[in-house]
C-alpha cells in the first residue's frame, strides 16, 4: 500500500469531482475541477474514469473521498464510527487495488441521533493535521448537508447534519419561489434582515413573504439572500443552541462560509467572535496526505 511519495487525490462527489496531483512533501503540483461525479459514471466505469484521472494527473497512488465510497459510488464502503481520527479512518481505506483507496465515511449510531458524513472527516483531519483547528474544537462545514461536528482529542466524537444547502436549491429549481431565486447570494442587507427574521418565529411561514411580495406589488425583495438567510440563519441558531453559543470554526467553500460568518455574527451579536474560516479544498488536500502518512 502506498504511504510516503506523491500521489493524487480525489474529492469525488455527487455532481462534482475534485483531483489534485500532490508531490511528496504535500505541495499541490496540478489540480483540476469538473462536473463528472459519481451521477455521471455508469454502473462499474469508475475503474476506467480512474485510469483517466491517472493518464491526466500521472500513473502514481490515488486516494479517493467523498460520494466515491458510498452505495452509489465505486464501492459501499462501510463507516468508521465515533469517535474517530486519522488513524481509523487510515485503518479502514477500502483498497480496489494495491494503488487505490477510498476514504471511508464516518457514522453516529445513536438511536436518538443517528448521522453520517462522506468528504466532511477528510477535511476535518485536514484541518487538524496543519494546526488550523484545535484538537479540542467546533467545527461547521457549510454544504449541501451542513454538519456541525465536535472534535476531541484530536477525534470526530459527535456530529449533527442540516439538510439546509439541499433546500435552498430544491426552492430554487422546483419551488413556486423558483422565478424569484435567480442569482448569486450575497451577504448584503437582505440576507442579514432575512437572518433577523429567523429568529422571529417560523422561517417556514417566512418563506411564503416572497412569493406573496411579488403578488402585492410590494417592495421587491433579493430572492435568493432572503430565502438564504431564512435557512441559514435557521441552521445557525439551532447550532448554535445545541452548543450551548460556542462559536464554530468553519470549514469550506469562501463564499458559503462568508455567509455563515456574517449569519454567526448577527445572531451572536458579538462581531468580536467572527468565526475562523478555512478553505475546504486546501482541508481536503491535506487530509488525504495526513491519511497517507497514516499509511507509512
Amino acid at each position: 500500500m502506498p504511504g510516503e511519495g506523491p500521489f493524487i487525490a480525489i474529492d469525488w462527489g455527487t455532481t462534482n469531482r475534485r483531483a489534485w496531483r500532490i508531490a511528496a512533501d504535500g505541495a499541490v503540483e496540478d489540480a483540476f475541477a469538473d462536473g463528472a461525479g459519481i451521477s455521471t459514471v455508469p454502473a462499474h466505469g469508475f475503474a476506467a474514469e480512474a485510469a483517466r484521472l491517472r493518464g491526466m494527473l500521472g500513473d502514481l497512488p490515488m486516494l479517493l473521498g467523498g460520494m466515491i465510497g458510498s452505495n452509489r459510488g465505486w464501492c459501499n464502503v462501510p463507516y468508521v464510527p465515533c469517535p474517530a481520527g486519522a488513524a481509523d479512518l487510515a485503518r479502514a481505506i477500502c483498497w480496489m487495488d494495491d494503488r487505490t483507496g477510498i476514504i471511508p465515511g464516518v457514522s453516529q449510531d445513536r438511536r436518538d441521533a443517528p448521522d453520517v458524513m462522506r468528504g466532511e472527516e477528510v477535511q476535518i483531519i485536514g484541518a487538524l493535521a496543519d494546526g488550523a483547528l484545535l484538537g479540542d474544537a467546533l467545527a461547521c462545514l457549510p454544504g449541501t448537508h451542513a454538519k456541525w461536528a465536535r472534535i476531541k482529542d484530536g477525534q470526530i466524537v459527535a456530529f449533527s447534519t442540516w439538510m439546509t444547502g439541499e433546500l435552498f436549491a430544491l426552492l430554487a429549481r422546483h419551488s413556486i419561489l423558483a422565478p424569484q431565486m435567480e442569482g448569486a447570494v450575497q451577504p448584503g442587507p437582505a440576507f442579514v434582515g432575512a437572518v433577523a427574521a429567523s429568529g422571529r418565529g417560523d422561517p417556514l411561514g417566512a418563506l411564503f413573504r416572497l412569493r406573496a411580495a411579488r403578488l402585492l406589488d410590494a417592495p421587491m425583495l433579493d430572492g435568493p439572500a432572503y430565502v438564504s438567510g431564512l435557512l441559514i440563519g435557521a441552521e445557525v441558531r439551532a447550532g448554535l443552541q445545541l452548543h450551548a453559543g460556542e462559536v464554530p470554526c468553519l470549514i469550506g467553500r469562501t463564499d458559503l462560509c462568508a455567509l455563515y460568518a456574517v449569519t454567526i455574527a448577527e445572531v451572536q451579536g458579538q462581531p468580536a467572535s467572527l468565526p475562523r474560516v478555512i478553505d475546504g479544498s486546501s482541508a481536503f488536500v491535506v487530509g488525504t496526505r495526513a491519511l497517507m502518512m497514516e499509511l507509512r
